[in-house]
């Protein structure tokens, strides 16, 4: 009885061991995109259009100014103004990465939950599909 108990006593602790390196990473806080506001995006990485660094105003959910910081930005704002993303656009574009199973979509918070850092990789080994976005000067209730 005593062998019994003891394999019984072993493998509980070996089963709440297996389930502690199971736990789930922490979800991103509670954030709800303002109806306006302002923010600073610095795009890199990858071979896309949207590379560069971005003065950005949001308003109604809308980008309604962009300016580019650098001569890549502004010729994205001059010939590209569309491609200029909300917060809540670039949320989105990381939650359809993590529907395609991406090999990363990933992305750093700052207390009040919006995005500082959003970084996306569709295939590890694929050359120039990588994305990085870095959020700052981040003003709620600005524009």
């Amino acid at each position: 009885m005593t062998v019994v108990r003891s394999l019984f006593l072993v493998a509980v602790l070996v089963g709440g061991l297996a389930a502690c390196g199971a736990e789930a990473k922490p979800a991103a806080p509670a954030w709800e995109e303002p109806a306006s506001y302002m923010y600073t995006l610095t795009s890199s990485e990858g071979e896309r259009a949207l590379i560069g660094t971005f003065r950005i105003t949001v308003r109604d959910g809308e980008v309604t100014t962009a300016v580019g910081l650098d001569d890549s930005a502004r010729r994205v704002v001059r010939q590209l103004p569309d491609q200029v993303p909300t917060l809540g656009a670039l949320l989105e574009e990381l939650e359809q990465a993590r529907g395609d199973a991406a090999d990363t979509a990933r992305a750093r918070y700052a207390v009040d939950g919006h995005p500082t850092r959003i970084e996306l990789d569709w295939e590890e080994n694929a050359v120039d599909d990588e994305v990085r976005y870095d959020i700052t000067d981040y003003e709620p209730g600005a524009g």
